[in-house]
């Protein structure tokens, strides 16, 4: 980002994209976001024996223990995503551990979700993250515009895209801009807990009209460029 100026009624935000040329956005407000700490100042965790590192997170290993070994941490206090449904998840494991069973947590299928309009969600893996651990992918993409829902409804913005490993066809992640997307994530989780490749999600019979549509078809264009409403 380069700058922001209040014109009149409108903010207008200024940045140079990955191609070094400068592009212009304009709305109403422009929120600032500086990050979030955990919170554990107060906490005497010293004198407890629970170490917390320079970021001021709680040090746990993979049961959730903290260097005090009955005492656990979950949450916005250790580290990975601050989310509620992350620490309800850690929550239930640490119970299930000291009932004596054997949970686990795959952090890479807890989903994300920005509550604007439209939402937007994801699971898994970015293209990014694919590109440096050199994974060949292939991808899936579906625009909302040209779903019947989202005409139905008049919320045409957004899409669904879906990656998928090249050779397996294994979906590695899931990104969704739209109406109810922050619903529809969890179709990709189910997915991809269960491991389903493209085609597994491209055969389902899906409801029409849904919004859910829209992961079929991502699917169906990551199959092979199969879509049928493009």
């Amino acid at each position: 980002m380069k700058s922001v100026v209040r014109e009149g009624d409108e903010v207008v935000v200024k940045a140079d994209n990955k191609k070094g040329e400068e592009v212009e956005f304009r709305g109403d407000y422009c929120l600032v976001s500086v990050g979030r700490r955990p919170y554990t100042d107060g906490l005497k965790a010293e004198a407890a024996g629970v170490t917390i590192n320079e970021r001021g997170l709680v040090e746990v290993n993979d049961r959730l223990q903290t260097s005090t070994q009955n005492i656990y941490a979950i949450g916005d206090v250790i580290k990975g995503a601050m989310l509620a449904h992350k620490a309800s998840e850690e929550g239930v494991l640490v119970a299930e551990i000291l009932a004596g069973q054997k949970p686990h947590i795959d952090y890479n299928l807890i989903p994300g979700v920005v509550y604007t309009w439209p939402e937007v969600a994801a699971v898994g893996q970015t293209e990014e993250q694919l590109k440096e651990s050199g994974v060949e992918y292939k991808v899936g993409q579906f625009p909302m515009r040209a779903l019947g829902r989202s005409r139905a409804s008049m919320d045409l913005d957004g899409f669904v895209k879906i990656l998928a490993d090249k050779s397996t066809d294994e979906i590695l992640g899931v990104h969704i801009i739209g109406a109810r997307a922050a619903d529809m994530i969890a179709e990709a989780v189910v997915t991809m807990e269960y491991r389903a490749s493209a085609e597994d999600v491209a055969r389902m019979s899906h409801a029409h009209p849904t919004y859910t549509e829209a992961i079929k078809e991502a699917a169906l264009a990551a199959t092979e460029d199969r879509a049928l409403h493009i």
